[in-house]
């Protein structure tokens, strides 16, 4: 089976829009999306690099996922395709420099048509709506010519049992020709291109069956099987709606996302006018004001405004933050209590929001190993199906000479082998695991990382920012008095390394600072102020400090120290705390027999405390990134599957190096990148659970997988015997695909007691007291 499309005579889609083939060769064609317009619903991707996603609503199984991405990946320009069944989208990523490749021309040349994506927010569903025409007509066709078949077996007479055939053909052509079109276009345009797909032994079955019947009734037979020919696309056509239906429902998780996005903002413009935009047209610099109760449009740091923001989507965590002047938002986050005006950083398409929503189409579109052997095998599902089919018809013609019997028993082997359940058995466990696991605040950003997460037997931590929140709090404050406290956070407001932040912050986040006649920051040392005749330093006390031995009285070591003119004023200690549920994670990590370790760029002292407090036997300190893939090499050429968790720029070839990788959200750009899972909350216990939902979706995979070719298995030899009528195989077939995705919605089941882990410390609050500066 190598792919359905839609054929010629469906209607164009309305979202779409004239255009022009943007390169040579290919017919131009109304409806397609132009050069110009794709470059510009185009987003930036780096490296030269630009990504177009489409909607080509005629994708339909994995054939025709494998005749997109091959067509397009064999462009001039085009970097890489990849196709989502679930979502209908493509997207490709090209090459700037050589302009927009003929994306759309191309989809169009095989048969699947394509336009632009928009956002689809709250608009009603085509294919929905559709199919629920379909089913309407087929089943009001199917009671009527039911209740006349009544009449014939109860043994009408012959001149009237004639009558109500011929009326029964009179309502099945109608039905089959509007209700039939749903498999009757894929069908025909596949064949037309010397394909096939799961869609052509449904319209054959479907037909002949509609042939039999007029044949018998124009020579007066004594059966017609109008009512199985009807009942049997009427039953078809059921278990297609509901696996739409269970599809939509899968991905909601993606679609109510996107609605979490405001549709429009006030911006106020230079000249002190506003204007209501809408969010497409919002651009970084631009003054945008945000009343209380709306939604942050787009990510944007506060210039003005002090307020509360619900920031459960972002972090998971329901209590209201503070929020005001310098603090950066983020786009879907809802502002509570006062009105503020932001500067835009980001446009739309490149918020966190939308980066979100990107994420989770991401997972929908991931090849796993089981989905690859799921598609190969349905390729070859359709050819075989035809060569018993005709088989079938061959020997029992030679057996019996009853033509009719003989093209019954091969409709029911055309329809009651269709690859349908073997088609869904994979994708649509992976997209129940992908909202699964989105509805826990963890993105996935591969679905192949799904089946690899599964075979995990060792995990590796980074430290800084990973098994601790990355954000040093100030501790023993109140042994500093306040003017030595304040001169303190005055000097770290000059610098961004993270005690500074924690001084800062200790002072509430305003800093009155007294007027010093320079200011400079020494990396590695601290910062370094010039008062009159006073020269002030805060950092390390072997640079602040003439006689760093003074210190050696105190007990213990402090993280910093202040200083004027090389005496001591005050010294610092400071707290990393750990992430919620850190040791929770752990303990369920130990207790599926999974190693841990850390792997932490920081000094031996602050990581063997850590290791120690999370009960973690292995931990290595002071390694470079180098250091870390090289460890994880290490580990794989020994045959053992590593889950890499990091966060910091460093960690990025790390991350691509491990067999499977996972990032928090507030982690480096470059390291979510990099890493198949995202999650978005403070708490590590996304660790176990995401480990939990991805072992879950391989054993449903593979069940799926069991019954599909156990029900193919049986239901083939019943049906080439003679022992199944091509209504009961409609039945069969139907009830295959609806079981093979009821049992994908067990997923969606309550999270097993024994991993639900202990956060009585999250909600105390697990810390350390890292001795010397936090390095990754």
């Amino acid at each position: 089976m190598s792919g359905c499309p839609s054929g010629a005579g469906e209607m164009p889609d309305p979202g779409s829009r004239p255009g022009r083939p943007s390169r040579p060769g290919l017919p131009s064609r109304p409806g397609l999306p132009g050069p110009d317009e794709l470059r510009l619903a185009s987003r930036p991707a780096g490296a030269g690099l630009r990504v177009s996603e489409l909607s080509v609503p005629a994708i339909r199984c994995g054939g025709c996922m494998r005749t997109v991405e091959r067509a397009l990946s064999g462009l001039d320009g085009v970097v890489g395709a990849r196709a989502n069944l679930t979502a209908r989208r493509v997207s490709v990523r090209w090459r700037e420099a050589g302009g927009p490749p003929p994306i759309a021309e191309t989809l169009a040349a095989l048969g699947y048509p394509a336009h632009l994506a928009e956002p689809d927010a709250g608009a009603p569903d085509p294919v929905l709506g559709e199919l629920l025409r379909a089913l309407a007509v087929a089943g009001f066709a199917t009671a009527n010519i039911m209740l006349l078949s009544v009449s014939v077996w109860s043994g009408a007479e012959p001149e009237l049992r004639n009558v109500f055939h011929w009326i029964s053909a009179a309502i099945a052509l109608p039905a089959l020709a509007y209700s039939g079109r749903v498999f009757f276009r894929p069908a025909w345009a596949a064949l037309r291109r010397g394909r096939t797909c799961m869609e052509v032994p449904i319209s054959v079955g479907v037909l002949l069956a509609f042939a039999m019947s007029l044949y018998d009734t124009v020579h007066h037979g004594e059966h017609a099987y109008f009512d199985a020919a009807v009942m049997l696309l009427f039953f078809l056509l059921i278990g297609r709606t509901l696996d739409h239906l269970m599809r939509e429902r899968a991905r909601s998780a993606v679609s109510g996302l996107a609605r979490l996005g405001a549709r429009g903002a006030m911006v106020e413009r230079d000249d002190g006018r506003r204007a209501y935009l809408p969010v497409e047209r919002i651009a970084p610099g631009m003054t945008v004001l945000v009343a209380a109760g709306e939604r942050v449009p787009v990510d944007g740091r506060v210039v003005a405004g002090t307020s509360e923001l619900d920031c459960s989507l972002v972090s998971g965590e329901s209590l209201p933050r503070p929020a005001g002047p310098g603090a950066r938002l983020q786009a879907g986050t809802l502002n509570l209590t006062g009105p503020l005006r932001l500067e835009a950083t980001a446009a739309a398409g490149e918020s966190f929001l939308a980066e979100m929503v990107r994420l989770m189409q991401a997972a929908e579109a991931g090849r796993p190993g089981h989905r690859r052997i799921a598609d190969r095998a349905a390729r070859l599902y359709a050819p075989v199906v035809h060569v018993l089919a005709f088989l079938s018809l061959l020997g029992w013609m030679a057996a019996t000479g009853d033509l009719h019997r003989a093209v019954g028993i091969a409709v029911a082997v055309l329809i009651i082998t269709c690859p349908c359940a073997l088609g869904l058995a994979v994708p649509i466990v992976q997209v129940v695991a992908a909202r699964r696991l989105f509805e826990h605040g963890v993105l996935v950003r591969d679905g192949a990382g799904l089946e690899r997460l599964s075979e995990i037997d060792t995990v590796v931590f980074d430290k800084t920012g990973t098994l601790t929140l990355g954000r040093p709090r100030l501790r023993d404050g109140e042994r500093a008095d306040a003017a030595t406290l304040a001169l303190a956070a005055a000097l770290a407001s000059h610098s961004r390394h993270p005690y500074s932040r924690a001084l800062v912050e200790a002072q509430g986040g305003a800093v009155a600072a007294p007027r010093f006649d320079r200011v400079a920051e020494h990396p590695g040392a601290g910062v370094e102020a010039i008062a009159g005749s006073d020269r002030y330093r805060l950092g390390r006390a072997d640079w602040a400090l003439d006689d760093p031995g003074a210190l050696a009285t105190r007990s213990g070591r402090p993280d910093a120290v202040l200083s004027r003119n090389g005496r001591l004023l005050a010294d610092f200690g400071f707290d990393d705390p750990v992430r919620p549920g850190a040791r929770a994670t752990v303990e369920a990590l130990g207790r599926r027999g999974i190693a841990v370790e850390i792997l932490s760029g920081d000094h031996a002292a602050p990581v063997a405390r850590l290791a120690a407090a999370l009960g973690i036997a292995r931990h290595g300190a002071g390694v470079r990134p180098g250091g870390k893939v090289a460890r994880l090499a290490t580990l794989g050429d020994a045959g053992r599957k590593v889950l890499m968790v990091g966060d910091g720029l460093n960690d990025a070839p790390a991350l691509g190096r491990a067999h499977v990788s996972m990032a928090p959200a507030d982690a480096a750009d470059i390291g979510r990148n990099a890493a198949d899972f995202v999650f978005l909350r403070d708490g590590l216990d996304a660790v176990p659970f995401a480990l939990e939902i991805a072992c879950r979706a391989r054993r449903l995979v593979r069940q799926n997988l069991g019954l599909a070719v156990l029900y193919n298995a049986l239901a083939l030899p019943f049906a080439v015997s003679g022992q199944v009528t091509p209504l009961f195989a409609a039945l069969a077939m139907s009830s295959s695909s609806i079981l093979v995705v009821a049992n994908a919605m067990r997923l969606n089941g309550g999270f097993p007691a024994r991993w639900k882990l202990r956060t009585q410390a999250a909600r105390t609050g697990e810390r350390i007291a890292p001795a010397m500066e936090p390095a990754r």
